[in-house]
């Protein structure tokens, strides 16, 4: 993994250019090599996310964390209040 630090909060994610991180969430479930420098972190996170849904990398701890916290918080139910 790269020197970028995982984000582990659900809060965060409003902080990510969501069409990137949909194109790295792809690209992670094709096992496309790790991004450089070249890509956003939204993307990069997504690509984190897909490595692991592809089932080509391990989940980590930041990525179990930020599973609980969304369920934690109501993360995605919030999401479908706002829309």
């Amino acid at each position: 993994m790269s020197a970028r630090v995982p984000l582990r909060r659900a809060v965060l994610l409003d902080t990510l250019n969501s069409d990137e991180v949909v194109e790295g969430y792809h690209d992670g479930r094709k096992n496309e090599p790790e991004p450089g420098g070249n890509r956003s972190f939204s993307y990069w996170h997504g690509w984190r996310n897909g490595m692991a849904d592809g089932y080509h990398a391990e989940p980590d701890d930041a990525q179990r964390e930020m599973a609980h916290d969304v369920i934690e918080t109501g993360y995605l139910r919030n999401l479908r209040a706002v829309a």
